[in-house]
């Protein structure tokens, strides 16, 4: 029910089924609110025969309970959701810290996003929460976090797809776990978010940007 690669675990599968043993993977996402009240969402992977058997189990922890296809389905699903996620939460604090440095409060700035098109899970359950008073302790670690994009990254190079957007997101999260350690809170990468640009590391890397695209 954990993060996995998801071609090792249709590896995996097909060594315990030799042996007469199910394999389903069924990783979750919803963090530690609603672990603790039981609503996790449940992504499986595996037969749907097989997931029926388990079905009420899964219905002690969670509230959507989806079949998403063969085994490996829910690990690359997980990693794929959490690399949407990644990449809303960078954007997010990127967007705060542009809107502070205007002049402009960040609980204001957070209202508006929520109302317009930019709301996503951060700007609803993290900026406020977590990052804004610099609380820092949703739970969820950048060294997972990382592992997870690294995953997502991987899965699609297997298919044959380039990812160009979650090859940046993989290098600044890397950048993170080096920096503030692989179980800080995932949200602390705000503090690297404000940290490039106080030292105007994120204006280098912008002109850095700019030059590969235009040559």
């Amino acid at each position: 029910m954990g993060s996995s690669d998801p071609l090792g675990t249709v590896g995996l599968g097909q060594k315990l089924s030799e042996m007469g043993v199910v394999l389903l993977d069924a990783p979750v996402s919803g963090g530690v609110p609603r672990a603790k009240d039981g609503s996790l969402a449940i992504m499986v992977g595996g037969k749907r025969s097989d997931v029926e058997v388990v079905y009420p189990l899964l219905q002690a922890m969670g509230s959507t309970i989806s079949h998403v296809g063969h085994l490996g389905s829910g690990h690359a699903l997980k990693a794929l959701n959490n690399y949407v996620s990644a990449a809303g939460l960078v954007a997010a604090c990127e967007a705060l810290r542009v809107a502070e440095a205007f002049g402009i409060d960040g609980q204001v700035a957070i209202d508006v996003f929520n109302s317009s098109t930019g709301r996503n899970n951060t700007t609803e359950k993290k900026l406020a929460q977590y990052v804004l008073n610099q609380a820092y302790n949703s739970g969820f670690s950048i060294g997972l976090m990382h592992k997870d994009l690294v995953t997502a990254v991987n899965l699609a190079e297997q298919v044959h797809l380039a990812l160009p957007l979650g090859h940046s997101l993989s290098r600044i999260w890397a950048d993170a776990e080096s920096e503030l350690g692989a179980s800080a809170d995932h949200t602390a990468i705000a503090k690297l978010v404000r940290k490039k640009w106080e030292s105007g590391e994120g204006h280098r890397e912008n002109r850095r940007i700019e030059r590969q695209l235009s040559g």
